[in-house]
């Protein structure tokens, strides 16, 4: 018999919050995340429905992989399951080492470190190297990770029309003399749009300018590039890119984020990068997953993984056209189906939910107001089956609602 009080109504003080709440609600912004029962998979169980599972950020599938399951549970055994510290003081085992020596080869750089996540090396990174004095060129699409770094840092901020080099330029003219240090940040792939940056023209642009160029890989790498290595190889910049950025989060299929440049760069995070310093490192399974991964991105079998990605996602997304979807400017696996209206999205997400589809409906301030949208990813485990039956009830929803 439970002993427990019943819970107290929040005080007056935070009434502001339950309004805002109602507010979201009423605009059809508020969201209850569904809860994930079992595996994370291409079919799978999510408030105990069995859906098409067109929401995860598992490219490769490689969050069940038996050779990362292996490599987790041995790691436990011989090395328990924390590392009990934070890596500035007591907590940088030998395998969280060895992972940013792996990371570091597979980038091609000299150096990298493991952030707790993706957020935290993006906030971190760019707040750690910049002062109130220096100066940030930005995308407007970039992600809230960089945006919330930048704001951290109190460098000043100015922010160029998304992939638009030819603006890049204007502001960095108008900036031409700026006596503090100057950051050109970009995303490698745009989470909500699926495209891919111009480097090329940003790195022309970071050399012309002097600025330090930052590329943030999260949704790259395992994806593009040789052996999924992200866009800088995707474009061949190795080289004019100073700051990497990339997740173990998405195709590595674990947790945790990286950075990788130069000696100094890393050494310099390792003293002043507060994420880093004031975290407790990855417990061992966490590292050794990441190991066994970056082991099978750069192989045989990762290509393998890597084509079926690529052949999955040109199906997807020539049949979702064809039946008059708007996927926008997507690139990638991540493929946009614009809506606009919020809600109107949130009713087709809902909808094709009920007949066996999971899509999550994207709305403001993840997205501007007025660019709603569903946000699908396809992955290198779905089968061709799958991906059929999902454009048939798409097809079905879409009618119904006159969307297409």
């Amino acid at each position: 018999m439970s002993t427990g009080t019943s819970p107290q109504p929040s005080r007056p003080q935070l009434q502001y919050l339950h309004d805002a709440l109602e507010d979201m609600k009423a605009k059809h912004l508020y969201l209850r995340a569904k809860v994930l029962e079992g595996e994370q998979k291409p079919v799978a169980v999510f408030d105990g429905k069995e859906v098409i599972n067109l929401s995860s950020n598992n490219y490769l599938g490689l969050t069940t992989n038996p050779k990362l399951r292996r490599a987790a549970i041995e790691a436990i055994r011989k090395f328990g399951v924390g590392s009990g510290a934070v890596r500035s003081i007591a907590g940088t085992m030998q395998a969280h080492v060895a992972l940013e020596e792996q990371i570091a080869r597979f980038k091609k750089v000299e150096a990298c470190v493991v952030f707790q996540s993706g957020f935290t090396a993006n906030a971190g990174t760019v707040s750690a190297i910049l002062t109130k004095d220096d100066l940030i060129i930005s995308d407007e699409l970039n992600h809230a990770s960089i945006i919330d770094g930048c704001r951290l840092s109190k460098a000043t901020i100015k922010v160029f029309k998304h992939k638009d080099a030819a603006d890049c330029e204007r502001v960095l003219k108008e900036t031409e003399n700026w006596n503090g240090k100057k950051l050109l940040v970009t995303d490698g792939v745009f989470s909500m749009d699926g495209d891919i940056a111009d480097l090329p023209a940003l790195c022309g642009l970071s050399e012309k300018y002097n600025c330090i160029m930052m590329v943030d890989d999260a949704h790259s790498s395992g994806v593009l590039g040789n052996r999924g290595r992200g866009t800088i190889d995707h474009h061949d910049c190795h080289g004019r890119v100073d700051i990497q950025v990339g997740t173990l989060s998405k195709a590595i299929g674990s947790i945790g984020g990286y950075v990788c440049g130069s000696r100094d760069l890393i050494d310099f995070l390792h003293h002043r990068g507060r994420p880093f310093i004031f975290s407790t490192s990855h417990p061992p399974s966490v590292t050794a997953t990441c190991q066994a991964a970056f082991d099978l991105l750069d192989s045989e079998a990762g290509d393998r993984l890597i084509k079926r990605l690529w052949s999955n996602t040109k199906f997807f997304k020539r049949k979702l056209k064809k039946l008059g979807f708007n996927t926008a400017k997507s690139e990638t696996p991540i493929v946009p189906i614009m809506i606009g209206d919020a809600a109107k999205a949130s009713d087709f997400s809902r909808e094709l939910f009920a007949e066996g589809v999971f899509v999550g409906a994207i709305g403001y301030p993840t997205v501007p107001e007025g660019k709603a949208r569903l946000r699908a990813i396809v992955t290198a485990s779905h089968k061709r089956s799958d991906l059929e039956r999902a454009l048939e009830i798409f097809a079905g929803v879409g009618k119904k609602l006159e969307i297409v």
